[in-house]
């Protein structure tokens, strides 16, 4: 059989291969660039090159994707999202400044502000505006803003819509306290009348001062239960008095808890508010002081065994029941009660106490000199020294031995001699005894003497740490 055999071609590029190889590229470039003329935004397109080798037997290699048309897809992707992010930072802004322009139309409602309330209008439509542009251009796809430059902007008009929102709300806090302040200036005042009021009524009372119920009593027929009432509006008007003294002494800036330890240093509370009971006790214990002798520690030693007769105090009650205290005073300055009630006072109200409460000491000197101070102060003091006394004429008016007595600190609790105090003065209830256990019940401080005439046994009142509970009103 015949072999053919091929020829070798030759290591050179025949002119043949040469015309051949510039064909292709020249057709290769032309679509490329019509390629690139039809793409906008220079968009890559994968492009195969002939190179061509005709070295032994190699076949023809065609050429791999231009790395450069990934590149610019990247760069493509990457400005499609910062547009829409910028889309985004601009519908925000103009949501925001919806907002700041609808706080800013409430408030020119109240007080109503017709040219801010038009203003406020017009920039919520502008903005409605704004929002339904970027919606249509959106949907057209003609998007044709720098993102740089329209995020700064958006930026700027959210912070600027932001600012004019605290803006406002500062506005309207400040208008609500000034409302309030409005209220506080309106209430304080209220107060101060109320307060004027009931101390003009408070000093009616004192100036009129009988006391109604014992214009009814029977001098004739005086018993135990006779006195029981008197103490009840005796005790009423030192509660009064102790009222008034607290009063004056919050308005002179007094440490209340300081003075309630200096009366009573280790007293317990079971509410900081039954403090007032310690000043209640001081006031008390004063003024019963020598409440069982006869002439009420007025006369020397020698002078206080001659016990004066019974229609002595029964005339003395009769005298004084129905006067206002300011009244005999006056028209009495070398009594014994002028006397009494000059004593007293300057027990109960120390020197340092009544400066400190007034300035000054004019009222001591007023009583000293025999005159009668004018003032609500010692109009409620002189209250109370009518009533202590006008009870002690009542006592001795019965002819029977009397005696007051104090219960100690720390005693076990006794229904038969005490009654115990708490807040807005109530007792402990006998079950409420029974549950805390007798032996458990102990006494802080005696806040109201207990009292004795004959057999007749009046409790004292006192104060017990352990009592929280209500129940029926004291005396």
């Amino acid at each position: 059989m015949e072999t053919f055999k091929c020829r070798s071609v030759p290591n050179g590029k025949s002119k043949l291969a040469r015309t051949f190889q510039k064909v292709i590229k020249i057709r290769t470039a032309t679509k490329v660039a019509s390629n690139n003329n039809g793409v906008g935004h220079g968009i890559g397109i994968c492009m195969l090159t002939s190179q061509h080798r005709f070295e032994g037997g190699d076949s023809p290699t065609f050429c791999r994707s231009n790395s450069s048309s990934t590149e610019k897809q990247g760069e493509v992707k990457a400005r499609q999202r910062a547009v829409m992010e910028a889309l985004v930072a601009k519908l925000f802004a103009s949501v925001t400044s919806i907002k700041a322009a609808y706080a800013e139309l409430q408030m020119a409602q109240s007080p109503y502000n017709s040219e801010a309330i038009q203003a406020a209008d017009q920039a919520v439509v502008d903005e409605l505006k704004a929002i339904s542009e970027l919606k249509r251009s959106f949907l057209k796809k003609i998007l044709d803003f720098s993102p740089q430059v329209t995020m700064m902007l958006a930026e700027i008009q959210e912070q600027q819509s932001l600012m004019k929102t605290y803006e406002i709300t500062i506005k309207k806090l400040e208008s609500q306290v000034e409302i309030k302040e409005y209220d506080i200036s309106s209430l304080k005042k209220k107060l101060d009348d109320s307060i004027g009021y009931n101390k003009s009524l408070e000093n009616k009372l004192n100036a009129s001062g009988s006391l109604s119920m014992i214009d009814y009593i029977q001098v004739s027929r005086l018993n135990i239960t006779n006195f029981v009432q008197v103490l009840q509006y005796t005790l009423r008007s030192m509660r009064s008095f102790v009222k008034l003294m607290i009063r004056e002494m919050e308005l002179a800036h007094w440490d209340l808890d300081s003075a309630a330890r200096g009366i009573e240093p280790d007293a317990v509370f079971t509410n900081p508010s039954h403090r007032c009971f310690v000043f209640e006790s001081f006031v008390c214990r004063t003024m019963f002081e020598g409440f069982n002798q006869p002439h009420f520690m007025l006369t020397s030693e020698t002078q206080k065994q001659d016990k004066p007769p019974t229609d002595y105090y029964i005339n003395r009650f009769k005298n004084l029941k129905s006067l206002t205290p300011k009244q005999f005073l006056t028209q009495n300055p070398n009594s014994s009660f002028a006397k009494f009630t000059r004593i007293k006072y300057l027990s109960v109200v120390h020197a340092k106490m009544e400066c400190s409460l007034f300035g000054n000491l004019n009222q001591r000197k007023l009583l000293n000199s025999g005159s009668v101070p004018d003032s609500g102060f010692f109009t409620g003091f002189a209250e109370m020294a009518k009533r202590v006394w006008v009870l002690h004429s009542l006592a001795f008016s019965f002819g029977e031995d009397v005696n007051v007595y104090q219960v100690k600190k720390n005693c076990r609790f006794s229904e038969v001699y005490m009654d115990a105090v708490s807040d807005e003065s109530v007792m402990v209830s006998p079950s409420q005894s029974s549950i805390l256990g007798k032996e458990n019940l102990r006494v802080g401080f005696t806040v109201v003497p207990g009292l004795k005439i004959g057999k007749n046994v009046i409790q004292s009142q006192v104060y017990l740490p352990t009592a929280t509970s209500p129940s029926p009103a004291r005396l």
